[in-house]
């Protein structure tokens, strides 16, 4: 049945989607006012800060990789769940409470991006495998997509809330409601029926480690290729709150409210591109090399925008392409893996994808302090089209396909024709 919305039909989906989109609204409020904390107070405009703090807190995924790919392959994924989100809502109280009675420093905020990376580094893992015991491999796809809209509809969501909390009770109350949104997720995951999983072969502890999975993704040549497009756009491309921040303050010399503004319009293009993933069938190669091709036309458009509000209308743009993107390389990559190896590979993902990011962002913030926050969006575009060029290859020669040039117009053949 193509229905976008079919999973919701699942009670166990739709219980999960429930609390999830309540925490995804918190966590993006979180981010928010953590970016803007330490741009607009702890430092003067420092975007090199704001990537050490995303390089702190996605550097866990690429260190522990060999320990969060064997925990979700082993262990009970909804107990694993609920041990990861309660962690991470008690760290945003201890923030929340050091800014609120004003003791925040910005090595303080370090400390607990760094904290936060390694929670999340066993969460995501476990999070995106948890999605097929619940809902199976046919609608796999779809719940996938359906969780990317959920989380990027919370992104159209937080940003615009947290830029009016900052400006009116500051960064502090921001942390702390996001504390409180991991009582939804709890929740859920408490009332689930756990006799209506979809359970699938487990790994044995013995043969579960991570070099059982680089092996088997070190095998597969279209499992290589998608995971070397996400790193190409994971570690130059995903840098928007470097992007976003930097461009609001020193280029639009705007205020708190106007960046949640941005980041808001982003998410909408965002969710668009997920609900448009969620209504596909499968996924297919040919829209892992145009949504990132797109993804960097739309950054190369952002940047040479003039106004605050062009840029936004730009920023859409970017946000269908990396939602088409992201979906569609999660989906892929999922589907064509080994279920007994599926937590592992979704590891390497979620490594490649947030491990990237430690190189990346502190070389993007450098960009933008140095030659200008335009540059910095050159580069993420520069690495979409590379991306892009990759799988165009890739595909090209596993289907034995040729270019030519006809009246003027590229066109692929087969290489017989």
């Amino acid at each position: 049945m193509n229905s976008t919305f079919r999973s919701l039909k699942i009670h166990n989906y739709r219980l999960w989607a429930s609390g999830a989109i309540v925490s995804n609204v918190g966590t993006w409020m979180q981010r928010t006012a953590q970016d803007w904390l330490v741009l607009a107070q702890l430092t003067h405009r420092n975007a090199t800060a704001v990537g050490v703090v995303m390089a702190l807190q996605f550097g866990p995924q690429l260190l522990l990789m060999p320990l969060t790919g064997w925990a979700a392959d082993t262990f009970d994924r909804r107990r694993l769940l609920m041990i990861t989100q309660a962690a991470q809502g008690v760290l945003s109280l201890l923030l929340g409470l050091l800014t609120v009675l004003g003791h925040v420093q910005l090595w303080q905020v370090y400390v607990f991006a760094g904290l936060l990376g390694c929670v999340t580094a066993f969460d995501a893992p476990v999070r995106q495998t948890f999605v097929s015991e619940l809902v199976g491999e046919d609608d796999l796809s779809n719940a996938v997509a359906l969780n990317s809209t959920s989380f990027n509809a919370a992104r159209m969501i937080g940003p615009a809330i947290a830029g009016l909390l900052i400006a009116s009770v500051g960064t502090g109350w921001v942390f702390l409601i996001n504390a409180l949104s991991f009582v939804a997720v709890l929740i859920s995951l408490a009332r689930l029926r756990v006799g209506e999983f979809h359970h699938h072969q487990r790994s044995s502890k013995r043969n579960s480690g991570l070099l059982e999975g680089i092996r088997y993704v070190w095998s597969r040549p279209d499992l290589k290729v998608m995971l070397l497009m996400v790193f190409l756009i994971g570690t130059f491309g995903l840098n928007f709150p470097i992007f976003i921040s930097t461009m609001a303050v020193s280029v639009f010399h705007m205020g708190a409210g106007q960046y949640g503004i941005l980041s808001s319009g982003m998410a909408v293009g965002s969710v668009t591109g997920a609900l448009l993933s969620a209504r596909r069938e499968k996924p297919r190669p040919a829209l892992l090399v145009g949504g990132s091709a797109l993804f960097g036309g739309g950054l190369t458009l952002a940047a040479l925008m003039p106004n605050f509000w062009l840029f936004g209308l730009a920023l859409i743009i970017v946000g269908v392409a990396a939602q088409t993107f992201n979906t569609t390389a999660n989906s892929s990559i999922q589907l064509s893996t080994d279920p007994a190896m599926r937590g592992r590979v979704v590891a390497i993902l979620m490594a490649v994808i947030m491990g990237g990011t430690p190189l990346g962002a502190p070389i993007v913030g450098w960009v933008a302090d140095t030659l200008g926050p335009r540059w910095a969006l050159g580069v993420g575009a520069l690495s979409g089209l590379l991306a892009a060029l990759v799988g165009l290859l890739y595909v090209i020669r596993s289907r034995h396909l040729r270019l030519s040039l006809e009246a003027g117009r590229l066109r692929l053949k087969a290489a017989g024709d």
